[in-house]
């Protein structure tokens, strides 16, 4: 029976590794995997996950209007898909990972998510929060803060490497714009004491 996991972290944890690793297994055994990725991120090229550690993959992209179950069975028909992967799942919208519930419900294919918890402000982004509540299985990836502990929080940062506390909830960067600490650190660096 298949089921739904959520793989989450603050960033550099590997998630996008992780999800790479998985899609290789799957292969290696002869099936196939179908991996999607957030149009929304394209610092790597649209329709690619990437590494940090340099492995990659194409990937099919979802936006905000994208069907996710409607393009899974279309696939399914055309040939067995295996296992569905999902990166930079966060940005996923309250609908999309109700549409992925019916890929693993009713066509009993594996679903992985894989994606950041919360923001830079500390909240919940729609995907990850639908995702907390549906996937059968939550796996969280860990990283570590510059102190040694586990760093669960992020920071975004300005141009000159200083934290900002406010903004849009979303702003695609990597180790330019984010630093992932744990939360006594995160509260320090936002003034929150």
């Amino acid at each position: 029976m298949a089921q739904m996991y959520f793989y989450y972290s603050a960033m550099n944890a590997g998630k996008s590794t992780t999800l790479l690793q998985s899609a290789f297994n799957y292969k290696e055994r002869g099936m196939t995997p179908v991996i999607y990725t957030a149009a929304i991120d394209d610092r790597f090229g649209a329709g690619k996950v990437s590494s940090r550690i340099g492995l990659e993959a194409s990937a099919y992209i979802f936006s905000a209007q994208t069907d996710l179950y409607a393009e899974i069975t279309a696939l399914n028909e055309e040939a067995p898909r295996h296992c569905i992967l999902v990166d930079e799942c966060q940005f996923l919208s309250k609908e999309q990972v109700y549409q992925l519930t019916e890929v693993v419900d009713r066509l009993d294919i594996p679903v992985l998510c894989y994606g950041l918890r919360t923001d830079f402000l500390g909240e919940l982004f729609p995907g990850s929060l639908a995702l907390l509540a549906w996937a059968d299985k939550l796996v969280e990836l860990k990283t570590i803060c510059h102190c040694g502990r586990k760093a669960n929080m992020v920071i975004r940062t300005d141009e000159h490497g200083k934290p900002i506390a406010e903004g849009d909830q979303v702003a695609i960067g990597g180790n330019d714009k984010y630093v992932s600490v744990c939360r006594l650190h995160y509260k320090e660096a936002l003034g929150r004491k």
